[in-house]
């Protein structure tokens, strides 16, 4: 259950963290995480995401984290292959903007369709797992800040 965003939670786009990392998806009823497993979701539906790759996204993450309080929103790393890290936004927020380098827009822009590797957020999803869990319904990483904090650290 999410709590109503006091005026600075609504500027910066935080909101406290409600939900338990282990609480079952029932209890946050996000209809695009899995119950197990994991599933790719399309991007440009429920949500866009950026990846960045390797130690810089891992670096990314933890900037965010620090910008934010520790309430960045979801975010999503992969143990394997580019060892990806998934920031979950806000759908349509991702085309239009010029990111750094580095940066990959997974989005549903004309001719494009790009799909986001999703965990449940209990058991085994191996090689994703929830750095940050989502805490309810319709709470992303805020875009602006991500876009800011990317530019910040990568150039």
């Amino acid at each position: 259950m999410c709590d109503a965003p006091r005026q600075s939670e609504e500027t910066l786009g935080v909101r406290p963290h409600n939900v338990p990392v282990n609480a079952p998806n029932s209890e946050l009823n996000i209809e695009w995480i899995p119950d197990s497993g994991f599933q790719l979701r399309k991007a440009g539906v429920q949500f866009d995401a950026v990846r960045v790759d390797g130690d810089d996204g891992r670096r990314l993450a933890d900037l965010m984290e620090a910008i934010t309080g520790g309430e960045p929103g979801p975010v999503v790393t992969e143990a394997s292959g580019r060892r990806g890290v998934y920031f979950l936004v806000p759908a349509g927020t991702t085309a239009g903007r010029a990111w750094p380098q580095g940066v990959t827009r997974l989005n549903a822009t004309t001719g494009s369709v790009s799909y986001v590797p999703v965990p449940a957020l209990t058991g085994r999803t191996w090689p994703l797992e929830w750095r940050y869990p989502p805490t309810c319904p319709g709470r992303f990483v805020h875009t602006l800040i991500l876009l800011n904090a990317a530019f910040l650290l990568l150039g």
